[in-house]
């Protein structure tokens, strides 16, 4: 159990790290290469969609197959989008090919596939720690990749530096070797041989699921937006360049500690009210640091804060699903979930670069981080978070155990 949360940590660290470390390459890039912020913006928000979409087919098949198979080919496609990136000038449509591959890299080796495989060796009464242990371990790698693509961007060039990026990618694939199935450990045992169809069927017909899938977008859209647009936004406030990438490191840091205290909090208060705390609290900080003078000590002050909030929400929404679905069929459901996450990022990253193309300025895109993020908070709290037969009419005969 040690060995799987450790490699675990491990490959979500690498994998979240190079993914919220991509818009360090939007300036050198759009001018190298003459592209637009739009485009670029695009190549990640096509990243994002794709990693949404595929992530029920890939859960499903980690739910079926178990996850290294899944993890090492996913890894794979990962390091050869990556690397497409570095030469897609001399390839039509390499930018999108690129982003294609990413995206579906990222579904296998972040966090839907790992995260369904510790829920399933750990009993319920320690789940949303353990899970919020591995996300925020998971959490550091941003903290290091990101001021190290800085340095490798300013001394070498983005290419070299995307290069590294390739490597690191194609080294999850090694790691993910010793990983095995793990037996279910669930007190759901109702679920144990529960088809996907009816699973599914169950999840679409629950308001709460729903609630929360919809809530799950303005995850996406407020941090995809800030990861992919942050430095363009810093630069066109005259502030240093380095600031950036030390404030991605910083988000990196201070997610690792916020995750794993959200994670212990889970265990002990409502999950639900602490997600939509966590999307409340997220779009407050918004609202300060536009209110306050961009400078980089404004900029640090508000990644540490954004940092403490940001992966929090994994071990609270795998909990839920947990608790309320079981674990069977997880890895699929938590990826329909993730898909709306994924659809705002989607819109999150394009919509930046659009508004940017457009008006020369990011104010229309700060504010619809905050209004999303409103909404969020609204649908999250008044999440129904019953079990499937909880919610049955007192009318509907109870199932006959067999």
């Amino acid at each position: 159990m040690l060995l799987l949360i450790v490699l675990s940590g491990l490959i979500i660290s690498l994998c979240m790290g190079l993914r919220q470390s991509l818009g360090l390459f939007m300036r050198p890039m759009t001018l190298d290469l003459g592209i637009s912020a739009a485009t670029f913006g695009f190549t990640i928000a096509l990243q994002n969609i794709v990693w949404g979409v595929s992530q029920p087919f890939v859960g499903a098949l980690a739910d079926r197959y178990g996850p290294r198979p899944v993890l090492i080919v996913t890894a794979l496609l990962y390091a050869l989008g990556l690397l497409l990136m570095m030469v897609s000038k001399s390839i039509p449509g390499g930018l999108e090919v690129a982003g294609f591959l990413i995206g579906i890299g990222t579904a296998g080796a972040g966090f839907g596939v790992l995260i369904g495989t510790i829920s399933r060796a750990t009993p319920p009464e320690k789940r949303s720690q353990t899970v919020g242990l591995v996300a925020a371990a998971g959490s550091l790698g941003t903290m290091v990749i990101a001021p190290l693509g800085g340095w490798l961007i300013d001394g070498f060039g983005w290419q070299a530096a995307m290069l590294a990026f390739a490597a690191i990618a194609g080294s999850m694939a090694i790691l993910s070797l010793p990983i095995r199935e793990q037996a279910v450990s669930d007190g759901n045992l109702s679920k144990v041989n529960q088809k996907l169809g009816e699973a599914l069927r169950e999840a679409i017909g629950h308001r709460g699921y729903l609630f929360m899938t919809l809530a799950f977008f303005a995850c996406g859209f407020q941090l995809v937006f800030i990861t992919t647009h942050l430095p363009a936004y810093l630069q066109l406030c005259g502030v240093a360049p380095g600031v950036a990438a030390s404030a991605l490191g910083l988000i990196g840091l201070f997610n690792a500690v916020g995750t794993y205290l959200f994670g212990l909090l889970g265990a002990r208060y409502s999950q639900k009210h602490l997600l939509a705390l966590i999307y409340l609290l997220r779009t407050l900080i918004i609202v300060a640091f536009l209110l306050a003078p961009i400078s980089a000590a404004s900029t640090l002050v508000f990644a540490a804060a954004m940092g403490f909030l940001w992966l929090g929400v994994a071990p609270l929404v795998t909990g839920i699903i947990g608790r309320v679905f079981g674990l069977t069929h997880f890895n699929t459901l938590y990826g329909i979930v993730f898909l709306s996450h994924q659809v705002g990022s989607f819109f999150g990253a394009w919509m930046g670069g659009l508004v940017f193309d457009r008006f020369g300025n990011y104010n229309f895109g700060w504010g619809a981080l905050i209004v999303i993020g409103v909404t969020a908070f609204t649908l999250q709290w008044l999440m129904d978070e019953r079990p499937p037969l909880e919610r049955k009419p007192s009318g509907e005969p109870e199932a006959v155990p067999a």
